[in-house]
């Protein structure tokens, strides 16, 4: 029996992917990467905004189009659409046979079960639930580095977003579980373990009485083949001295730290349902650069928020201006249902929100371009990501650059490095976007 798994979205959805992967694989099941040979296709979707939700409806159709005549026989969709849209799935997508909801995928052999007997079920679960992640998780491709999600849902409940909706509160897993699990992912070869979660800052606060994230990377940094550890999604407001001293004190851990800020309006920030404001913001990033003078600080804006002006612009474009963020990701505002900034006035027109996210984008390719070039003959540890043989060289990344998001780093006509090996490497040249080097051991 054959399965096709196509996960969307984001780094924590294929966290969910991998887990249900290892419990497919043990229960005797067949994993393809061809649909056209699947007896059963799972699509873990994403709807966080509507493109992805856009994206994720085209996967089921075109999937479900094999069920009519072809191999395949049975259709599950598990994720955050699922979760959100089952009754719209339901009635509108008969070609898909089970549902499987965030809490619930823990589920997914049973589901594959009902799913080939002819029944059609949603397997769903409270969303104050956490998933089992005790019986394992195996790696859907190879690569240097892998996200571990440290905990699920939110409690912050800003106006733009349905995540809590779909992923329910705030709840960590356990150290024990998250050391054993990053354990077996890194025990074949050397990895840079990527912390992951709606917020990573407030880890352990539901579980432990305190913010326990200086004690889940101690006890990640004893693993033998753990590189690097590297920490995303840390809201400014909840980054604390005590989580910035462990990263200063602890060498497997990069200077590095992803804090979506969305904007720096107060305004702004008050109708997001963001916690801080302008000023705070600036205060924190300060401490942070002040307590580790070589952080590297990625960051996401939003444009077009209801609302917001052409003042609010200018104050963003100048707040970008001064804090140079090494990293800067920026979208347009998406109206979501369900949401409560949908309901607000002040809609901006597509054309502007378009405008004004190139303008971001435009100002910090200058940034990122001054910062870079810095870096020229400076000497860096670098983990390597594999070998490009059409450019004969091998592409790694400095503590500087997160996977698949940041800047890589392309060292020419070096023999092929195994993934995850760290080497020393001079940065011999460096543009917005990618640095050349030379290697040095």
């Amino acid at each position: 029996m054959k399965v096709f798994f196509n996960s969307l979205g984001c780094d924590k959805n294929l966290c969910d992917a991998e887990h249900m992967l290892s419990l497919l694989s043990a229960e005797g099941l067949s994993i393809t990467d061809d649909e056209g040979e699947a007896d059963v296709a799972i699509i873990n979707t994403c709807c966080f905004i509507n493109d992805a939700l856009s994206e994720s409806i085209e996967n089921i159709i075109a999937l479900g189009s094999l069920k009519k005549g072809g191999h395949l026989k049975a259709l599950i969709v598990t994720g955050c659409m699922a979760e959100r849209y089952r009754e719209e799935i339901e009635k509108s997508l008969p070609e898909v046979d089970c549902i499987v909801g965030t809490s619930a995928y823990d589920e997914i052999v049973p589901a594959v079960r009902t799913a080939l007997s002819g029944e059609k079920k949603a397997f769903l679960k409270d969303l104050s639930i956490l998933p089992d992640i005790s019986k394992g998780r195996i790696r859907s491709f190879p690569s240097s580095s892998f996200p571990l999600k440290i905990a699920e849902g939110c409690n912050k409940h800003c106006t733009y977003c349905v995540i809590p909706s779909m992923r329910g509160p705030y709840r960590s897993y356990p150290i024990e579980d998250l050391v054993l699990e990053a354990g077996k992912m890194s025990l074949d070869s050397s990895s840079e373990v990527v912390l992951v979660a709606q917020e990573t800052t407030l880890y352990g606060t539901d579980i432990y009485g305190k913010k326990a994230l200086p004690d889940l990377i101690s006890r990640l940094s004893e693993l033998e083949n753990v590189s690097r550890i590297r920490i995303m999604y840390a809201y400014p407001e909840e980054v604390t001295e005590d989580i910035l001293l462990s990263i200063a004190g602890n060498k497997k851990v990069a200077h590095y730290l992803d804090i979506p800020i969305q904007h720096c309006s107060d305004r702004i920030l008050k109708r997001m349902g963001r916690k801080t404001k302008k000023e705070e913001l600036i205060e924190n990033i300060n401490m942070m650069r002040s307590i580790i003078p070589d952080i590297a600080l990625r960051t996401t804006v939003m444009c077009g928020f209801p609302g917001e002006t052409e003042e609010d612009h200018e104050e963003l474009l100048s707040f970008i201006s001064d804090m140079k963020f090494d990293h800067l990701g920026a979208f347009c505002y998406s109206k979501e249902e369900g949401t409560k900034s949908a309901t607000f006035r002040g809609q901006v027109k597509k054309e502007t929100k378009e405008r004004w996210l190139d303008e971001v984008m435009t100002l910090q390719k200058d940034i990122s371009k001054e910062l870079s070039e810095k870096l020229i003959g400076h000497t860096y540890d670098a983990i390597v990501d594999g070998y490009l043989p059409d450019e004969d060289c091998v592409i790694a990344r400095i503590y500087r650059d997160a996977p698949d998001i940041d800047s890589y780093l392309f060292i020419p006509k070096e023999p092929p490095l195994m993934a995850g090996t760290l080497v020393k490497v001079r940065i011999e040249e460096a543009n917005a976007y990618d640095y050349r080097g030379v290697l040095l051991e």
